[in-house]
């Protein structure tokens, strides 16, 4: 056994479900070359800047090759499926180099069509949401999954995408690399009031955002009861920033709210530490904000009949609402009635993580790795 790869190619999201888990493998295995290989030159800087919460891992930082037009369509647009694939492409000789590959998405089981056939492919998913999306049978063309808690081995087993003795439970690497990023966290807001983050999805026909997120920023903007953080999944706007910035200016100047719609903040857990409320739809940042049991606001914008549906069952920890016209009342409500859900969201908690509290488990899932290499040789 000797190098590993750690890739990044899908947005920076992605990067702390398995970062963690590249740097506690270097530190644990010190005779394994690892190497982290990121998008561009702003990525590679991101990833080195992370990677300095671990001091004792050494590892190779490495920059894909692209061709200038292709590095500079992903600096505008983000990385769009064409843009991950030719990237997976122009870098096959790269990629069949090493003897593991360790991916938080599934775009790079295309290496497989691409005649890079000698590395193992290992997959650590990213987030923990509920959507059918992450539980598809394409994920059995890995040869190991690393997985959070049992919820995901369960519907990953119904999918028919796992092997036995092919995959590890209990990691979820990010929150290792968030306890050492928000050790000393100031607070957002110099005022008292309660904060509240609205966290709508991407995709338009599972989101809030196309029907209610303009009604929802101009409600908090003329209200003086609640703190926002207005902080969508990073997707949401990642091919046009520059339009999203002109559309939400006119709430920016807003002392009490914070429109962030797509900074390193929106992806560490800055503002999912720092809320009292989760306002949201389908993101699975629902999971990692309930770390802390906290109230939660579902918004309900497609008519969906969601009870009993695997796919929502995130719905299940606090209010649903099926518009914005009553959100004062609404959010007075998901407050006072918090304690009706608490159990419900610790065994969710649970079901989606496989322990209680937050604990490190990047080390756990390296090791998994490793003792899985070596049996295959």
């Amino acid at each position: 056994m000797s190098h590993i790869l750690f890739p990044y190619i899908a947005q920076p999201h992605q990067e702390f479900h398995s970062l963690p888990i590249a740097l506690e493998m270097a530190r644990l295995y010190p005779e394994i070359k690892v190497h982290v290989a990121s998008l561009t030159s702003e990525r590679d800087s991101r990833i080195r800047l992370l990677s300095r919460f671990y001091p004792d891992a050494s590892v190779s930082f490495d920059i894909l090759r692209l061709p200038p037009w292709l590095r500079n369509h992903i600096r505008r647009h983000g990385p769009t499926p064409l843009s991950k694939i030719a990237t997976l492409f122009l870098n096959r000789n790269y990629f069949n180099r090493f003897q593991a590959i360790v991916v938080p998405e599934r775009t790079s089981l295309f290496l497989r069509k691409m005649g890079v056939s000698h590395p193992r492919l290992i997959w650590t998913r990213h987030g923990a949401g509920d959507r059918a999306i992450g539980f598809t049978h394409d994920a059995r063309k890995f040869d190991y999954i690393l997985m959070a808690g049992h919820k995901i081995k369960d519907r990953l087993e119904t999918a028919h995408a796992l092997r036995d003795g092919q995959y590890m439970t209990g990691i979820y690497a990010k929150f290792d690399m968030v306890r050492r990023l928000h050790a000393n966290s100031e607070p957002l807001f110099s005022n008292m009031r309660p904060t509240i983050l609205y966290n709508p999805h991407f995709s338009p026909n599972l989101s809030s955002w196309p029907r209610f997120g303009m009604a929802v920023l101009k409600y908090f903007a003329q209200q003086e009861k609640y703190n926002l953080i207005f902080a969508p999944h990073y997707r949401l706007f990642d091919t046009d920033r520059a339009k999203s910035r002109r559309i939400l200016a006119p709430y920016a100047a807003y002392p009490h709210m914070i429109i962030d719609p797509g900074s390193d903040r929106s992806v560490d857990m800055t503002y999912t530490l720092a809320s009292d409320l989760y306002l949201g739809d389908v993101s699975s940042q629902v999971a990692e904000f309930l770390i802390k049991p906290r109230p939660c606001l579902f918004l309900n914008a497609h008519g969906i009949q969601w009870r009993d549906d695997p796919n929502y069952a995130n719905w299940t920890l606090g209010p649903v609402m099926e518009n914005v016209h009553a959100l004062t009342q609404a959010l007075d409500r998901a407050f006072l009635t918090h304690a009706n859900f608490l159990d419900r969201q610790k065994e969710y908690m649970n079901d989606t993580f496989g322990f209680a509290a937050p604990e490190d488990t990047a080390a756990k899932g390296a090791k998994s790795i490793v003792d899985f290499l070596r049996v295959i040789g």
